[in-house]
């Protein structure tokens, strides 16, 4: 990307990159620290938090294409602007609930406010700014992104500790409304002719073509994979030897992986059609899962970084890559018509790796290498021509 270039796009870069932050950190990572003390509080266990939010994940991939074809049609300023409000509304409600059907109506509004909200929303909304050339501000975005766990997680511990869960989660809202909304709403431009766009469309006929399947089958296995890891992983490490200790500080090391890889990315392989950096991301997990098999507990840094760096890029290959193929056209609309299964397995795959944990123990990383190496399979059948003008 030219300098100049580059400085046109900063300021949005940095506005989506904070409320992407934002999104993830109140939203998709909230349960792994508040999920307990809900369950305590509720009397119920934390497997009916995890079962709600598996069930918002589905509501979001249900949305993906509905939501990418509006921000095509009206441009991100109001999509993500009610992303906000509807996630404040969700946590708001989660502070509040007392019941089991409160619980479950909460995060199925925050399935929604993930669907208008999250990484495909942003990438549909930079798209529509920036056409071809928005495969630097994707990888902007993410970079940022990559620290939402970090911030995430250590503000709602502390908020867990000092103010409650449920004032934890009206804080999050809160954040929505004054830091959020305000970000999207004013610093993403406002789309010339929107309304005449949306009484005049008709909605695309894209055809489901052998592109759009490998497309969709790739990031459905990665990202089953990631949801396994996300939910798993320090289970896994110590089902191969690892120490407690040793397990912490490997999931210390995938954020800052991640951002290493997204920099990498950024600084290095953005000179390269996306294939190549989808398919070396698609090799990080079997390496380390290789690694961590030879070696035993004490591998589990390894693991973590060539876990974690995979991770980064194909978060970013998710924008990148359907863009180079396809081009800007109807860019949202297929984002969310590819994404979908990708969210159904990311939603999925906590429950069926957890069971397969319990029969294999850290085997079970035999099953998430062949997912991720039949990713590579899928990927190495695409071609690289580039988009019809």
């Amino acid at each position: 990307m030219a300098p100049e270039q580059s400085a046109r796009q900063l300021p949005i870069i940095l506005a989506l990159g904070t409320t992407q932050t934002l999104a993830w950190a109140s939203s998709y990572y909230l349960p792994a620290i508040l999920a307990d003390p809900i369950g305590r509080d509720l009397g119920v266990s934390s497997n009916w938090i995890f079962a709600a939010f598996s069930a918002s994940l589905v509501i979001s991939a249900l949305l993906g294409p509905r939501v990418g074809r509006q921000i095509d049609l009206v441009g991100g300023r109001q999509v993500l602007s009610i992303s906000n409000v509807t996630l404040a509304a969700g946590l708001a409600l989660l502070g509040a609930t007392h019941s089991i059907p409160l619980l479950v109506v909460a995060w199925l509004l925050l399935g929604v406010g993930m669907g208008l909200g999250l990484y495909d929303a942003a990438f549909a909304a930079l798209g529509r700014i920036y056409g071809g050339a928005a495969r630097g501000a994707i990888t902007g975005i993410t970079l940022m992104g990559g620290f939402a766990s970090t911030v995430g997680w250590p503000l709602s511990t502390w908020g867990l500790d000092t103010i409650g869960w449920r004032n934890t989660c009206f804080a999050w809202a809160a954040a929505h409304i004054l830091i959020g909304l305000p970000i999207n709403f004013f610093m993403l431009p406002a789309v010339k002719g929107a309304k005449a766009a949306v009484a005049t469309a008709i909605k695309p006929r894209i055809p489901i073509d052998r592109t759009m399947v490998l497309l969709a089958f790739t990031f459905a296995a990665a990202w089953t994979v990631t949801g396994a890891m996300a939910a798993h992983m320090p289970r896994i490490l110590e089902a191969a030897g690892a120490t407690t200790v040793q397990a912490v500080a490997a999931g210390a090391l995938f954020g800052p992986a991640q951002v290493v890889a997204r920099i990498i990315e950024a600084s290095f392989l953005s000179r390269y059609h996306p294939l190549l950096s989808t398919r070396l991301a698609c090799l990080t997990h079997p390496i380390g899962a290789a690694i961590l098999a030879s070696a035993g507990g004490a591998a589990s840094s390894a693991f973590a970084i060539f876990f974690g760096l995979g991770n980064g890029i194909l978060t970013i290959a998710r924008g990148t890559l359907p863009l180079a193929i396809f081009g800007p056209l109807n860019y949202g609309y297929r984002l969310g018509i590819i994404g979908a299964p990708a969210r159904m397995a990311q939603a999925a795959a906590p429950l069926v790796f957890g069971l397969l944990i319990d029969t294999m123990g850290s085997r079970v990383l035999i099953v998430s290498s062949a997912l991720s190496l039949s990713a590579l399979v899928a990927l190495s059948l695409l071609r690289q021509d580039p988009p019809a003008p």
